[in-house]
């Protein structure tokens, strides 16, 4: 069986902390799930990987926005044709001031 890495009193603790109320049986089954996440995941340090560059997304990422570029903007009578309220070419809106 492998070495504990989680005690029961440690998950009292930050049960504790997250202000969170845990039953006996809860904080030893919480204790076992997070040693069982531990082990596995000191099965890495298993693997050779000194020849694998680092990397911070397991996917190459791109934008897939479009270049801005300089156009005409719509004339303000179309933009405020569906307007609910306007005043003097713009959208009125209510006050949010609290």
């Amino acid at each position: 069986m492998p070495k504990t890495k989680i005690t029961k009193k440690e998950v009292e603790y930050v049960a504790e902390l997250a202000r969170l109320s845990l039953s006996e049986e809860e904080k030893g089954l919480f204790a076992d799930q997070l040693n069982d996440i531990l082990v596995f995941a000191e099965k890495i340090n298993e693997l050779d990987t000194a020849e694998i560059a680092p990397t911070s997304h397991p996917l190459s990422l791109e934008n897939v926005f479009r270049e801005d570029e300089v156009r005409e903007s719509l004339p303000c009578e179309d933009v405020l044709s569906n307007a609910p309220q306007k005043k003097m070419g713009y959208f009125k809106v209510p006050k949010v001031i609290e």
